[in-house]
């Protein structure tokens, strides 16, 4: 990683997140050079240890962190915190509500160590009514209409991804970082915050303005009236399928060359998108019936040379091996078990460039086993060799922390 992919360099991150939104927000800092340090149960992360769909879920955000295991329900524990936080920039937390508190390990306490930091905590809900209530990605996306408008009607779907966490993280850094560069002006930090629901709803905001324009609810996507004559998933000879999409007349004029509709280029029927998408209960099963006589890389191949928008539907283990990502350091080749160790893949990187020669952020530090720099950073906040010593004997810190080289 260059120098000037490494924005954050010099900044001190305390990292309480667990599962996903905390610990995304950590490797954004962590990614972008900031020192992060993940504060973890004695016994670990319990991400570390998940199973099916989220057994990815350690390894993706917790890359470039260092770690330390401390038990937070007892005194000792909580002292060495609010040891590391004098010379923190940012604490960032994603417990529910009042867990943080009960380990004394609050803004109110902490910001009478260090009057400079900047707390983010990242909640279900930002202040109202709601804001007590626990929360959960999946929750939240039933709760905003993002199910409603994902799955066909009568059937809310969640999305493929933990998409809201993801987006409550990054809000964080977004705001911790307002909150830095107020703090350039008057010296002072503050606490910030960010939140599942209310991530949710600002991906949702055109939806509610377009209700209010139409007069009525939005129809979910699978049922929605669409805005483009061609803008579908086709189904290839081969089983393969591709997602093609014509947004504009000089789009419908260049497929229709390239895939020889001579007949529909000159149509007064499709003459224009409004046209198209009036014409497309006849028209769509016509293009199917196509299309569908090609195998995969043929489509592909005559939509790059239309220049329309396209894809093959992928999958996303595939990301791993994808050209693209595979040419300029798009994929990170992390360390994937929980626990430390195991086989690397390849992980998409943070998706920004820097400087002119377009730098992406990399990997310093595969995710850390079980505080696994405890006695680094504990020497480095003061602590003497028999401190850590005795700690560790008194099951303060976890069984799997590092002992010095």
């Amino acid at each position: 990683m260059t120098i000037s992919s490494r924005p954050l360099a010099g900044l001190k991150v305390l990292d309480f997140g667990h599962t996903i939104m905390g610990p995304c927000a950590g490797v954004v800092f962590a990614d972008l050079g900031a020192d992060v340090v993940k504060i973890e149960p004695v016994d670990g992360d319990p991400t570390r240890r998940l199973p099916g769909f989220a057994a990815g879920f350690f390894a993706t955000y917790n890359r470039n962190k260092r770690s330390i295991a401390i038990d937070l329900k007892r005194p000792e524990g909580q002292a060495i915190v609010h040891r590391l936080v004098r010379d923190a920039d940012v604490v960032l937390e994603n417990f529910g509500p009042g867990t943080i508190e009960r380990l004394k390990c609050s803004w109110e306490e902490l910001r009478q160590i260090n009057p400079r930091l900047v707390y983010l905590s990242m909640k279900g809900f930002l202040k109202g009514p709601y804001e007590n209530r626990g929360a959960l990605d999946e929750v939240v996306q039933m709760q905003s209409g993002l199910a409603y408008m994902t799955g066909p009607p009568g059937r809310p779907l969640r999305a493929g991804a933990p998409v809201i966490d993801i987006l409550g993280g990054v809000f964080g850094v977004v705001a911790a970082l307002s909150a830095l560069r107020e703090r350039d002006a008057t010296g002072i930090g503050q606490k910030v915050a960010s939140s599942l629901f209310e991530s949710a709803t600002f991906m949702l905001g055109a939806l509610v303005v377009g209700s209010a324009v139409t007069g009525g609810p939005m129809p979910p996507m699978p049922a929605r009236k669409n805005a483009w004559g061609v803008y579908d998933v086709f189904t290839a000879s081969d089983g393969g399928q591709v997602f093609i999409g014509c947004t504009s007349d000089g789009h419908w004029q260049r497929f229709c060359e390239t895939f020889g509709f001579d007949d529909w280029r000159d149509d007064p029927r499709l003459a224009g998108n409004s046209r198209r998408c009036e014409a497309r209960e006849w028209m769509l099963p016509e293009l199917e019936r196509r299309i569908t006589k090609l195998p995969l890389d043929e489509i592909l191949q005559k939509c790059e040379a239309a220049r329309v928008a396209y894809s093959r539907v992928g999958r996303p283990d595939e990301l791993s091996i994808d050209p693209h990502l595979l040419a300029h350091g798009g994929l990170l080749a992390t360390a994937v078990s929980g626990l430390g160790g195991g086989p690397l893949v390849g992980i998409p990187a943070l998706p920004v460039e820097f400087g002119d020669g377009r730098e992406r952020a990399g990997l310093d530090r595969q995710p850390p086993k079980i505080g696994e720099h405890a006695h680094e950073i504990l020497s480095a906040a003061g602590y003497s060799e028999q401190e850590i010593i005795e700690l560790r004997a008194a099951g303060v810190l976890g069984a799997a922390a590092s002992t010095p080289a």
